[in-house]
Formats: C-alpha cells, structure tokens, sequence
C-alpha cells in the first residue's frame, strides 16, 4: 500500500468517527490556543511596559532619596536626604546634563467653583518640559522668575483641566489648593501615566510655592526636600558619566563615607528590569500552556490504543489479505499525525481570535508571533506521531489468526 491509499484510508477513518476524532484533538487544541495566546498577551504586555517607560523622557536619571535596602523596608517613610540645592548643584556643575527636573508630589483638595477633587499636586521646576518631554496645549509653563518669586500660578493636566473647566479655557482662571489661590498659566498636553503618576489629572505648581504655601515649610537643614530628581543627560552615550558625576558630586556635597544615601536608577535600568520580569511570566505561562499539549499528545494516545482494540477485526482482515506490518503501523501513525496537525491549526486560529479580543478590550497590543505558532504547531505534530507509535506498534504486532478469533 502505497503512502496515497494510507492517508485516504486515514482520513475514511477519521471522518467515519467524528465526535471521538473531535475529542481527540480537543487537548492539543486548548494546548496550541493557549500556547499562542499567552506568548502573544505576553509580548503584548512588554511593549506596553516598555512603551509606558519610553514616555519618562529620553535619556532619563532618576535620583532617589535612600539606599535601596531601606526603599526595601515596608512600612517605613521614605528618606529624605535630598532637596532642592542637590539639583541645582547637579544642574550647574555637571556638564554632561541637559536638563534637571526635581519633583515633590503630594495629593490634595482642588477646588474651581462649586467643583472639587482631589488630586495630585507636583511640585518641580521649569525644566520639567525639557527633561520629562511634556509638551503646552495652551498658555505657558512657569518661569524661573516665578520659582524665585514662589508665584501663586499653576499648569494643569488635560484631563484635569477638562474635568474642572469642561470646555471652558482654564488659563486666567483661579483655582484653589488646600485654599490657597493659584492663577492657572498654562495646560499640558495628554501624555498619559507613568510610574504610578498621571501628569494628565495633576495640578503642577513651582516647588518653592509648594513648599512655602501649600505643605508647609517642609525644609531639611539643608533646604527644600524632593521626592526625586530627574535629570536629563545630553545624549545616551553620556548616560554612564552623568550617572558617575552625579554620583561623585552627592557623596561629596553629603560628606558620605560609607554606603550612599542616594541611588541613581537609569531608563535603560528600568527597561531592563520590565523585560526580565515580563519575558518570566511570559515564559511561565507559555510552560503552563505547553503542559496541556503534553496532556492532548497522552489524549491521542489513549484514545489510539481504544481504536486499535476496537478494530482489531479490520486489523486482523487487513492482514489476512497481505497488509504488512509497516503498512498497519503507517496507517495508525498517519491517523495520529492528522489529529495533530490538524488539532494544531485549529489551536493556532482560536488562539489568534483571543488575542484578536484582547487587543480590542484591554490596553495592550498582543500580536501574532511567527515563532511561536511554527513551535506549537511543530510541538503538536511531533507529540502526534511521539504518542502515536505505542498504539501503531500494538496494531502492527496483532497475529492475523488471534485478531480475528478475537473479534
């Protein structure tokens, strides 16, 4: 028999035996879905991380108050060892620098009218633009004139600015903060969330008036506190210098000795941090999802092993009038492999319709990796024919005379 008459014997077979088929390839076929599914979701959520860190800024530093061990240590206040004076010292003799943005964020009640919300107030300088890359929708940003000054104005965020003023222009108009006036100079274009903070449902204000008028004196001996400091540097090549002048110039403004006070976290370190921890959990939820191919391929086989018991009548014929060994064993592992194969494209389709809905209803954009339907489909094909020769050798080895006695 040659290898046309096998398949066409192979699929008589199968289509005489629909539902038992169709359950067959029923787990290779949640095994290859979910497979193609979670590899996509999880790509999908990596290029969302990736993208959410892209709008920090180009070329970005954040210096942080604190050694990583006490940011560690639950429960705690944040350290304070850093305050304004640092970024102007950072801004003024670091020549690898662009630009430097310190920030005090806090959550407050803003009110315009008859409307409140609260909300989260920052406190920064005007080379927030320049280093966190925000762009004015309308009006302007505050000045160094207005930091030194500690001038009562304010930026608003789009979203924030909608919410309050509806389609009314806020520039010119008055808000209040914790009851304290500020004029409202300029709105910031939509950009969106990052690290936890939505600039877009913020009120922005100098930090010398957040500091003086709104939390109080909030001063260290050594001057104003920060949450952080951003800074830009020049290009990304001169991320490492700015990152070691910085570094040099703290420890010696903070006459350290010993361990840093500070730790500085890069763009790239970040990025890096995001890839491992998202390509894990893609990785682990892949595996999780490969498990099940492992459970159809034992499927095909169980339900194999039924096929050739419950045909060892036709086996028995088969030989009776000349069929071979390999031509027995070659039909059954055909009959195997289409399961398979077949299982295997109809696990890649429903796969790519989930990710299809996911990318519809959730902020992510999963897409259709190339590799990882070559790898499911290739996987489930080879588990098919694995799995498949027990039942094809059992089949092949029936002695005509006892398959047909049994029968």
């Amino acid at each position: 028999m040659d290898m046309r008459e096998s398949l066409q014997m192979a699929f008589k077979t199968l289509m005489a035996n629909r539902m038992r088929s169709t359950l067959t390839m029923l787990g290779i076929i949640i095994g290859n879905a979910s497979v193609i599914a979670m590899v996509g979701i999880g790509e999908g959520a990596q290029r969302f991380v990736n993208d959410e860190l892209e709008t920090l800024g180009p070329n970005v530093l954040f210096v942080i108050p604190g050694n990583r061990q006490t940011r560690e240590l639950g429960g705690l206040d944040a350290p304070r060892t850093l305050v304004l004076s640092d970024a102007e010292a950072i801004a003024s003799q670091v020549p690898s620098v662009a630009g430097v943005a310190p920030e005090y964020s806090t959550r407050s009640l803003v009110n315009v009218g008859n409307r409140n919300t609260n909300t989260s107030v920052v406190g920064t300088t005007e080379d927030f633009l320049l280093v966190r890359s925000f762009e004015m929708s309308q009006g302007r940003f505050f000045s160094d004139l207005d930091i030194r000054r500690r001038g009562q104005v304010a930026v608003m965020g789009a979203t924030l600015a909608e919410r309050l003023f509806d389609q009314q222009s806020p520039v010119g108009q008055q808000i209040r903060v914790d009851g304290v006036s500020l004029e409202v100079i300029g709105v910031m274009a939509a950009k969106g969330s990052n690290l936890g903070l939505d600039y877009d449902d913020a009120v922005l204000t100098p930090l010398t008036t957040m500091a003086s008028r709104l939390v109080g004196q909030r001063r260290s001996p050594y001057g104003i506190e920060v949450s952080y400091i951003a800074v830009s540097a020049r290009n990304r090549e001169s991320m490492q210098t700015a990152q070691f002048q910085i570094t040099n110039l703290l420890r010696l403004r903070h006459n350290i000795r010993g361990e840093d006070d500070f730790f500085i976290n890069s763009q790239d370190t970040l990025l890096n941090i995001a890839g491992t921890i998202t390509g894990a959990l893609t990785l682990l939820l892949a595996a999780i999802a490969g498990i099940s191919l492992v459970v159809g391929g034992i499927g095909i086989m169980n339900i194999m092993l039924v096929s050739v018991r419950e045909r060892t009548q036709e086996i028995g014929l088969r030989k009776a009038i000349g069929a071979s060994q390999q031509d027995v064993l070659l039909q059954f592992l055909i009959e195997a492999i289409i399961l398979s194969v077949a299982g295997g494209v109809i696990g890649t389709m429903l796969g790519a319709g989930g990710i299809f809905l996911v990318g519809i209803f959730s902020p992510f954009s999963p897409s259709l990796s190339v590799g990882a339907v070559v790898m499911a489909v290739s996987v489930s094909g080879g588990i098919g024919l694995f799995f498949g020769v027990v039942p094809a050798r059992q089949a092949a080895k029936l002695d005509p005379i006892v398959a047909l006695r049994s029968a």
